[in-house]
């Protein structure tokens, strides 16, 4: 029989399929619900630097004596923070699966040090997403990543549960940037954030969004990565995110390299039911393939050959674009 139990980021899961950040897991109601449906973890709804931050614009901007302003920034981010911290411990008493909290943040400030009360609320662990375009003009290369490496490191000096990196798909180098996250202490990666996607109404010649959800052709960013990453940085957990919405897809995450995957657009799209058909493929497949635990495949498909990727890449493209016609 199969066993689907897998390891991620120090954490043992009951199957690999994670259900991601989202609006899906804001409540503990609603975890609970999808621990019920089979998730092997949860990753609960980030707090939002960005969000709060904006909020607390607008609340100064309605006082009158600038004095006000520090207090009410500081109150709302305590307010926001005291609801996400009952939301952790609220979940965890509903829960038996891990609790992975999130933070969504843009800058290395004192935001960090909100991890070392999450730790305390009863978190598994901690996701850090640090989702932002780079657009300066005068933009020193390299920044964006350190900004990913100090902030990592700030919050390891605080706590003591495994911190997730949570990668955007805007890197020149995601390697070389997933080898210095693990050299300073990350214990998994998650490829990869979906940023906005923008539209344009050319009817009303204005600026709209585009899917709100994935789709099945984002994965192969996702493959290829993890493919190439946990070849060369092998000692560090992964996990695909974006574009998983068949069974079969967390088995290809699983070849090439990935611990787990994280979920969520197919949830919207086709319900929490959708979680048991994903892990009995994954139990067919491996029985069909004599396979009895998730690290027997683990990273079969990963790129064994890292200095003939670009070659390999290039070949691949002139031979399938070269029949097209």
């Amino acid at each position: 029989m199969a066993d689907l139990k897998t390891t991620f980021a120090g954490l043992t899961l009951k199957n690999p399929v994670i259900i991601s950040s989202s609006g899906l897991t804001n409540t503990p109601e609603k975890n609970k619900k999808l621990e019920e449906a089979g998730a092997g973890a949860v990753v609960l709804k980030s707090l939002f630097e960005e969000q709060i931050m904006l909020e607390a614009d607008q609340m100064i901007n309605s006082v009158y004596y600038p004095e006000g302003g520090d207090y009410l920034v500081a109150a709302l981010r305590q307010h926001k923070l005291s609801e996400y911290l009952l939301l952790i411990s609220e979940t965890k008493k509903l829960c038996r699966i891990p609790v992975i909290a999130s933070i969504n943040c843009y800058s290395d400030s004192e935001w960090v040090t909100f991890a070392k009360e999450i730790e305390n609320a009863g978190a598994d662990a901690l996701e850090i997403n640090i989702l932002s375009l780079q657009t300066e003009v005068d933009y020193q290369w390299g920044a964006f990543e350190m900004r990913h490496i100090n902030i990592l490191k700030h919050i390891k000096e605080v706590v003591n549960i495994p911190i997730i990196m949570k990668l955007g798909n805007n890197l020149t180098n995601p390697v070389a940037l997933v080898n210095q996250l693990y050299a300073n202490g990350a214990a998994a990666v998650v490829m990869f954030n979906r940023f906005y996607q923008p539209d344009i109404n050319v009817k009303k010649i204005e600026h709209t969004a585009g899917p709100v959800f994935s789709n099945g052709s984002e994965l192969a960013n996702a493959l290829r990565w993890i493919g190439i990453a946990s070849s060369e940085v092998c000692q560090i957990d992964y996990a695909a995110s974006g574009g998983v919405h068949k069974p079969e897809d967390v088995v290809k995450a699983i070849l090439a390299g990935a611990s787990a995957v994280e979920i969520c657009s197919t949830i919207y799209l086709n319900g929490d039911e959708c979680i048991k058909p994903m892990l009995s493929y994954i139990a067919a497949w491996m029985n069909d393939n004599g396979m009895d635990y998730i690290s027997q495949f683990k990273g079969k498909l990963n790129v064994s050959d890292i200095q003939g990727i670009n070659a390999f890449e290039r070949t691949q493209f002139l031979r399938y674009y070269g029949t097209k016609e």
